[in-house]
């Protein structure tokens, strides 16, 4: 038998020096660094409650800029920013159970107060009516006991029951797809019981169909442009779960997918922008991560003072209609410096949202 091995001074010469390669791929692997003394030293940004995970550190980053403070102190917890036709923005102040309005030329209103109600979610029916996500009474046990699905006229009127609290459902988040149809989000369970999940309620309001189930507190809910692509976020687990829809309320043939889980804590609301790209509120991190319609990381808005740990509460934001501008919601529950809406803009435009559709 010949030997096989190439024995040319040419083929000699790359086997040294894949040899050589190899090695040292082994060795920088198997071995860490060798460090510069004898104690660990912080890299900077790595210190603080809100230090940006090594692998999010390079990508394209905006800082917001404040815009409106709504409020003292540390105990106002806002979510579910939304602009109607006339530029109105819509949000919710949860634990005082308040409809907040805050009109173009920056003047704020409460057109609804519930205490017991606990909005956490807010979107506009194109006929302009707000319908709010609620998560119901805190009981006796210090947790939610069941929430709804409530409308009401833009003055904050007729107030109507979509989905009731019978459903047992802890309502957190919900969106309008482009037929009428509502996604809604249930906050039950933790990660190792998982009872939450994502339904649908189609534009008759007459049903409520699972899609998404066994979460563990699921929270935010996004639609993409074209309504065909769902997307939700685990607050307990800190993942995105992203499905592609068949129809309406209906899964598509591979069912839903995990194409990002975060480092630290924890993804809470979410939109989308007319690119389809996906704006993650990270809650307790002190900013926005983008992620690509597909789900990789792309870009970040950074709320400032977070370095500092403020405002490191970031709950949610809304796409001024026809702009990159959105506003950002987020209050400082540490420093106690107040609730803030933050001014910052995206890769794109917002989307048509189902309010502004003719």
């Amino acid at each position: 038998m010949k030997n096989s091995t190439p024995n040319t001074p040419w083929q000699r010469a790359l086997r040294r020096v894949a040899t050589t390669a190899t090695t040292a791929v082994l060795a920088a692997c198997a071995v860490p660094q060798a460090p510069s003394g004898n104690a660990l030293v912080y890299r900077p940004g790595l210190q603080g409650l809100a230090a940006i995970p090594l692998p999010e550190r390079d990508l394209p980053t905006a800082v917001a800029e404040p815009w409106f403070k709504v409020g003292e102190g540390g105990g106002m917890a806002l979510e579910g920013p939304a602009f109607d036709r006339q530029g109105n923005l819509f949000f919710l102040d949860i634990y005082a159970g308040r409809v907040l309005k805050l009109t173009p030329d920056r003047q704020l209103s409460a057109i609804y107060t519930d205490k017991d109600m606990h909005p956490a979610g807010l979107a506009i029916h194109k006929d302009g009516r707000i319908f709010i996500a609620a998560l119901g009474p805190i009981g006796a046990s210090g947790s939610f006991e069941a929430g709804s699905v409530i409308a009401l006229d833009a003055n904050g009127g007729n107030r109507q029951v979509i989905v009731p609290t019978t459903g047992k459902y802890l309502v957190d988040d919900l969106a309008f797809d482009n037929a009428g149809g509502i996604y809604f989000t249930d906050f039950r369970g933790t990660s190792t019981q998982p009872d939450g999940g994502v339904y649908y309620v189609p534009p008759d309001f007459k049903s409520v169909t699972p899609v998404i189930p066994k979460l563990g507190a699921a929270n935010g809910i996004a639609v993409s442009p074209d309504s065909k692509v769902i997307w939700a976020s685990e607050f307990a687990t800190g993942r995105i779960h992203r499905a592609d829809m068949a129809a309406p309320g209906v899964l598509g043939r591979w069912g839903t997918s995990i194409p990002y889980q975060f480092i630290g804590r924890a993804p809470d609301s979410m939109r989308t922008d007319a690119d389809g790209n996906l704006y993650v509120a990270a809650y307790h991190q002190g900013r926005l991560l983008v992620l690509s319609p597909g789900g990789v990381p792309i870009g970040q808005i950074l709320i400032p003072g977070r370095e500092d740990d403020k405002f490191l509460k970031v709950t949610s934001m809304a796409f001024l209609p026809g702009s990159n501008e959105m506003v950002i919601l987020a209050r400082d529950e540490l420093k106690k410096t107040g609730a803030m809406i933050f001014k910052a803009k995206g890769f794109a435009k917002g989307p048509v949202l189902f309010s502004h559709l003719n």
